[in-house]
């Protein structure tokens, strides 16, 4: 009786639940296994969101309350006016006679410097070439003596301060051939430079950079700046006047002109630079009013902080009535699609306000039109990785710097009173922003350093546009998981149609194909990325032929890419690469695709840290290439009119995402079709190699490597 108890008080044991995913897991497997449908929804969202920006953008304001823009009344009377517009005429006589030299117009400038009290000195450099030593002190042997460039430099010391910190400002002028405008930015900053010699609340160093533009407005200050943050410790000075005698005949004239002031011969320097300033006055002119124009980029589309940008626009428009202008895309404001997008962005706006007056969203259409153009253009030259002028130079040094160019109204120049104004509302505009920027205890930091401008007032922050990019590239990780499994469970399901005996041995060949398939396509994937360094170095040597032209550099960089790609292909492919080949693999081109998908998303994200712009644009260009790439073979095969429609598809996206031609086209809708050649591109190369800009790695590493991939994956052997 116990016995049969105790037997039927036993029961049989539950089996264990197993657990449940974590939400994380589910929401990933339903990404993956909805992943046709996701990639297109975030595709179209990454797209909507970047129209939506500069209804996104928010008024600019002032972060940093010391600044204090405008608080004072400006100092700057017509009596500096006149003393520079002595310094005009001085220059204008000058250069009209004969026999005029550049080292005239400089010692001209050198006097004037001097007279104020400013400590002067000449700094000389050699211009710059591609894939040249950033070496000033050394001279070439191909660079003949004669061939340099030397900047004057003023230096006023702070009354008030300690020597640690400074304001630089910049003016170009070509010593060889000065014309009227480079003459009125000379005269802008030798006014305020001639108030700051005088005034008592100043507590940083003032440094005024005449710098020779000659050899173009960016290489004398990239050099002289070099010089300034590298110590020199050797006889650098001592070896160029050995080897170029006749380039120092400039400091040989000070003796006979000075005789109570001093030109130094060596390097002078102030402290670190806390912002700097170039001043130009446009060749153009406004038809109506005043104008001021910013240029804020630099290499790599960095920015310099955005309260200098505020400061500047505050005053010039609320102190000195100037209209403010920013680079804009043009050929975007006759865009009938753009209008009424704007027009329907409005009536949003309209309808969410009507619903809820505290919802403040959207903008009227012409300021949407506006807005885009001018976002359009900041994408554009921060995705250019070029600097816009000369204080890109300053930015490689992390000092916040910008070019102000300044346009006269119409015939203004013309009239002496016109001149006065103009020169004494452009003076104390600058007056304005050194004294708000003295008032800094510390560098520019409160602000952001990560933005878009979709006007002087309005900008967009880098929590807003980092949507639209993440939006866009989301679909790359989706659908190379989705191809991968795929692949895999086809190759399981023709490995389960094979008799195969039982136990944990047959687990084992499936295994190993679907790993060895994986690491094949890896392989080929590095190896096309190895080809693309190979390609990005390629230049250095293309550039020792001598006279060769842009055109002719480009075609030998075409023809040895394609040599590399074939002899690579040759050398590193292995027997063993190609074993499995006669076996069925109906997903070997969706592995590769998986691979080039996840190579093109790691690209993108890593870019996006250095220049968003460079990775925005190659995003909109890269990611329907990789996601719409499939064998050319199946499609025809087919027959039908959605694989037609893809055929062309994968071959337009194909031809436009070629680099040289993405250049090309985006060029000439910037600036227009009519002198763009593929020479354009070779330049273009030329200068993001000299200014260091992460623009030609992308190029060459990541967008190039995928482009081949994905036209290897068009025309694969299914």
């Amino acid at each position: 009786m116990v016995a049969e108890k105790e037997s039927e008080s036993v029961t049989p044991p539950i089996p264990r639940a197993r657990p449940k995913p974590r939400p994380i897991v589910q929401l990933g497997i339903f990404l993956i296994s909805h992943s046709l449908l996701f990639s297109v929804v975030f595709s179209t969202a990454g797209v909507l969101a970047l129209l939506l920006l500069p209804v996104l953008a928010k008024n600019t304001y002032i972060s940093e309350n010391a600044l204090m823009p405008g608080s004072v009344a400006p100092m700057l009377s017509n009596q500096e006016v006149a003393e520079a517009n002595r310094l005009v005429k001085d220059l204008t006589s000058l250069n009209s006679k004969p026999l005029a030299s550049a080292i005239g117009s400089q010692r001209l400038v050198s006097q004037y410097m001097s007279n104020l009290g400013a400590e002067v000195s000449h700094h000389k450099f050699h211009p710059l070439h591609f894939f040249s030593s950033p070496d000033s002190g050394r001279v070439e042997q191909n660079i003949s003596c004669a061939l340099h460039g030397v900047n004057t430099v003023g230096i006023i010391r702070a009354p008030r301060g300690d020597g640690k910190e400074a304001i630089v400002l910049v003016t170009t002028f070509n010593s060889v051939k000065l014309n009227q405008n480079e003459a009125l930015s000379l005269a802008i900053a030798y006014s305020v430079f001639s108030l700051l010699t005088r005034v008592p609340w100043l507590a940083k160093d003032v440094i005024w950079l005449v710098a020779d533009s000659q050899f173009g407005e960016y290489s004398g200050v990239a050099a002289w700046l070099r010089d300034y943050h590298t110590p020199v410790f050797s006889g650098l000075g001592t070896l160029d006047a050995e080897m170029c005698p006749e380039s120092n005949n400039i400091y040989g004239l000070n003796e006979n002109l000075f005789t109570e002031r001093t030109i130094y011969d060596g390097f002078k320097r102030a402290g670190t630079m806390a912002a700097a300033l170039v001043i130009k006055v446009a060749d153009r002119s406004e038809q109506y009013e005043d104008s001021l124009s910013i240029y804020a980029e630099a290499s790599n589309g960095q920015m310099p902080n955005l309260d200098l940008i505020n400061i500047v626009n505050y005053l010039a428009v609320h102190r000195q009535g100037l209209r403010v202008k920013v680079e804009k895309f043009w050929p975007l404001l006759g865009l009938k699609w753009l209008k009424t997008l704007g027009e329907i962005f409005e009536s949003l706006g309209h309808l969410a306000r009507s619903a809820n007056p505290q919802w403040k969203f959207g903008i009227p259409a012409a300021d949407y039109i506006e807005g885009s153009a001018t976002l359009a253009s900041s994408l554009y030259y921060q995705a250019l990785g070029v600097p816009t002028g000369p204080h890109g130079a300053f930015r490689d040094y992390q000092v916040d710097a910008i070019t102000l160019e300044i346009s006269p109204k119409v015939s203004s120049l013309d009239n002496k009173v016109r001149q006065n104004d103009f020169l004494l509302r452009s003076g104390r505009l600058i007056e304005g922003v050194i004294r708000s920027v003295n008032n800094l205890l510390e560098k520019f930091h409160q602000s952001f350093f990560l933005y878009l401008l979709t006007s002087p007032g309005k900008f967009v922050s880098v929590g807003v546009y980092m949507i639209a990019f993440a939006l866009l590239v989301a679909p790359l990780p989706m659908v190379a998981a989705s191809l991968y499994v795929d692949a895999s469970n086809s190759d399981y399901s023709l490995k389960i149609d094979k008799p195969a005996p039982l136990g944990n041995a047959s687990d084992e060949p499936c295994i190993t194909l679907k790993s060895w398939k994986w690491l094949f396509a890896a392989k080929k994937v590095f190896f096309v990325h190895l080809w693309g360094s190979v390609v990005s170095l390629l230049p250095y040597f293309i550039c020792q032929i001598p006279s060769c032209t842009p055109t002719t550099s480009f075609i030998i960089w075409v023809f040895l890419s394609i040599l590399s790609l074939v002899v690579m292909y040759i050398v590193l492919a292995s027997p063993s690469s190609h074993a499995n080949e006669s076996q069925p693999q109906r997903g070997e081109w969706a592995i590769l695709k998986s691979v080039t998908l996840s190579a093109a998303f790691i690209g993108l994200c890593l870019m996006s840290v250095i220049n968003f712009a460079t990775a925005e644009i190659g995003g909109l260009l890269m990611v329907p290439m990789c996601l719409m790439a499939h064998p050319l073979k199946l499609d025809v095969k087919a027959r039908s009119i959605r694989t037609v429609s893809r055929v062309v598809y994968n071959l337009v996206l194909g031809f436009i995402g070629f680099p040289p031609v993405a250049f090309i086209v985006l060029k000439g809708a910037f600036e227009g079709f009519s002198g763009v050649n593929v020479g354009d591109f070779w330049s273009w190369v030329e200068s993001l190699w000299a200014w260091n800009s992460a623009t030609y790695l992308y190029i060459g590493m990541v967008h190039l490597p995928c482009w081949v991939l994905c036209i290897h994956i068009l025309f694969h052997r299914c």
